[in-house]
This record gives C-alpha cells, sequence and structure tokens, in this order.
C-alpha cells in the first residue's frame, strides 16, 4: 500500500494542484504569489502559507493528510489517515509566473521536465492493525528530472555513461532514494539507493 500511494500518487499531487505554465521568456518580469494575481488549477487565488488543504506554494511545501492533498477526494479515502510532507524545488514548480499564463510555472526554460533539475520529495507515515498488533511504518522518496544526456533502457534512466541513475517515474522522472521502515514487516532503512549517488546535486543542469 504505501509504495502505491507514495510513488505514483504523490507525483500526481504537486503537478495537479497548480497547473504549470509552459516555458518562456527568462527576461519577462515575474509575477509573484505576493501579488495576489496567480490561482491554482481550481481557480483559487493563491496566497502566502498554508491553505486549507496544507499546501504552502511560496514554500514549496505541502504537510497534512494524504487525502487533503487530493482535496478529500472519495477514491483516495482508504488513505485518508496516512500523514503526507512533500516539498519540492523551482524547476519542479517554482512559486512565480514568469510566461504570464496566471498560473505557477514548472521547468521554466525547459520544453519538458528532462535536463530541468526538477527534484521533488515525499514522507509518508502512518499505521495499521494485524492480529490486535499496531504496526507503524513510514517511508521516503526522492525524485528527480532526468538529465537532458540521459537514456532509459528497461523501466531505468541512465547517465549518458551508463550509470544507473534509477527506476523511470512518470517519464521524465527518476527515483534516487527510497527509505522504507515497517515495524511489523520487518523493513527497515534503505531500499534504494542511485548509483550516481542520492544527492540533487547530482542532476543539476
Amino acid at each position: 500500500m504505501k509504495r502505491l500511494i507514495t510513488v505514483a500518487s504523490c507525483l500526481i499531487l504537486v503537478l495537479a494542484y497548480a497547473v504549470p505554465g509552459l516555458a518562456g521568456n527568462p527576461n519577462k518580469e515575474c509575477t509573484t504569489i505576493q501579488d495576489g494575481e496567480l490561482v491554482d488549477s481550481a481557480g483559487n487565488t493563491i496566497y502566502t502559507g498554508f491553505d486549507e488543504w496544507g499546501y504552502n506554494y511560496q514554500a514549496h511545501l505541502f504537510n497534512g493528510l494524504y487525502c487533503d492533498a487530493y482535496r478529500d477526494a472519495a477514491w483516495c479515502q482508504p488513505y485518508a489517515d496516512v500523514q503526507l510532507t512533500m516539498k519540492w524545488n523551482d524547476a519542479w514548480m517554482s512559486n512565480n509566473d514568469c510566461d504570464g499564463d496566471g498560473l505557477l510555472d514548472r521547468h521554466f526554460g525547459f520544453d519538458s521536465y528532462i535536463g530541468s533539475g526538477a527534484w521533488e520529495t515525499n514522507h509518508q507515515s502512518g499505521e495499521y492493525e494485524v492480529d490486535g498488533e499496531i504496526c507503524k511504518w513510514n517511508y521516503f522518496v526522492k525524485i528527480v528530472a532526468a538529465p537532458a544526456d540521459a537514456y532509459s533502457v528497461s523501466g531505468y534512466w541512465y547517465t549518458a555513461d551508463g550509470e544507473e541513475i534509477g527506476p523511470v517515474i512518470w517519464g521524465d522522472f527518476a527515483i534516487i532514494q527510497e527509505v522504507e521502515n515497517d515495524s511489523c514487516a520487518g523493513t527497515h532503512g534503505i531500499q534504494y539507493r542511485s548509483i550516481v549517488g542520492p544527492g540533487f546535486g547530482h542532476f543539476q543542469p
């Protein structure tokens, strides 16, 4: 359950709720959240600080319950008690609008996420019961945009020199580190670590 709702779904979270604009002119004056003119995908004005769902777009942060990240959608109710924290950088989703579409930019200056240096992390935690025992778990993952000269083979991204970056996720992205702990399943510590390294600096343009 943890892996399913963490890797694929949490990518949707940030991408879905401040629908991004396309790459634009980097010399154009940008609109900030403080200007009070930017909106999310639902047309709601974005303000500094946390909104009612747990998003702080200015700080590149979400902190709340899993279903809050999806505006309490019906399908996610089985995971409603899962705690979720997400962080991302400017390339993943900016807190400015520099292309003039009234929305927060993503991969600004690039045609796609590829080569943009975008990254995102998420950390989930919760508990479940097995035979009367309360089992606590947590899961942490780092995800990066693939470098411009990277290539993918059989579900993994590789550097131009053939070093494994990590599993492909959502096309343009690679998982570079997974850490999972589950008191009942006996799972503990790092489950995956990129051969290139788990630091974001390895993947900046």
